[in-house]
């Protein structure tokens, strides 16, 4: 892991499309802003997880549901 120190209105670069920018420090919490093409998803981490989640348990259902349909037509 990379770890750098930033203050307000300084940028971090990724690749040559991500721009990380420091916005605001108040306290125990940094508000960063992130500019990246429109084709880059970018979540918090937490709401990535949901999302992975989410996409397994539906997975998952979809087979049983598949299976269900074999069974039915049999």
């Amino acid at each position: 892991m990379l770890i750098l120190s930033r203050k307000v209105d300084e940028k971090i670069k990724i690749g040559n499309d991500i721009t990380l920018t420091i916005i605001e420090l108040h306290g125990d919490q940094v508000k960063i802003g992130v500019e990246a093409p429109k084709n880059v998803k970018v979540f918090r981490q937490e709401v990535f997880n949901a999302i992975q989640s989410q996409n397994k348990e539906a997975a998952a259902g979809s087979v049983a549901l598949e299976a269900l349909s074999n069974l039915l037509s049999s």
